[in-house]
């Protein structure tokens, strides 16, 4: 059966999905201390790259730091209150966007010559890059999330002194960290209000 054929059955995610990816997922400050898999990580990213981008550009970059070693070099680069929960996190991930994504658009958007849209135009490159790389860092939440991983992102934190660390030379720039592991739901703080459907839309 196409995916014309189906456009009338019922395609959309049963409550059980909604509840995973939206409506008891919770942004996570205290982990169990269960290890991830690198398996699960790498079924992240797979989930992640198929979601869409502006032109296919897929300007995400991301470094999985899990070592002692690695934890210690991002220490110092975080607000004091993301410090004891991206330490005890069991993955923190630094996720960049390449702000000269435009050199695999001949592989990843053959149909047209879109490299020449940014070579050159450093202003609408590096716009292209963050929104889109921003876009798919939401993406990783849910592919996460969709795999039973509990997640806590953060902005909090010295950008600089992360690329210096992880992404030296200027072409990648950090843009969020998330942390990932299997959330201690004993320690959740009680959700925060949501604005309501008027206070967000309307329609025009």
């Amino acid at each position: 059966m196409t995916r014309t054929d189906a456009a009338s059955a019922a395609t959309r995610l049963d409550d059980a999905a909604l509840d995973l990816l939206f409506r008891e997922a919770r942004t996570h400050n205290d982990w169990l201390p269960t290890p991830v898999p690198e398996a699960l990580l790498r079924e992240a990213v797979e989930l992640t790259k198929m979601a869409p981008t502006s032109a296919n550009t897929s300007p995400m970059r991301l470094v999985f730091v899990r070592t002692p070693e690695a934890r210690a070099r991002l220490k110092d680069a975080l607000a004091p209150g993301n410090v004891a929960k991206t330490m005890s996190a069991p993955v923190t991930a630094i996720v960049g966007y390449d702000r000269e994504f435009y050199e695999l658009l001949p592989r990843l958007f053959p149909h047209a010559d879109a490299k020449a849209w940014f070579v050159g135009n450093k202003a609408f490159a590096d716009d292209t890059a963050y929104k889109n790389g921003t876009l798919q860092v939401a993406y990783l939440l849910m592919a996460l999330r969709s795999l039973g991983l509990d997640t806590g992102p953060m902005t909090g934190f010295d950008a600089d002194k992360v690329d210096a660390e992880f992404f030296p030379g200027g072409k990648i720039r950090s843009n969020v960290l998330v942390n990932i592991g299997y959330g201690d739901s004993a320690k959740l703080f009680p959700r925060s209000p949501r604005l309501t459907f008027d206070e967000i839309a309307r329609f025009a």
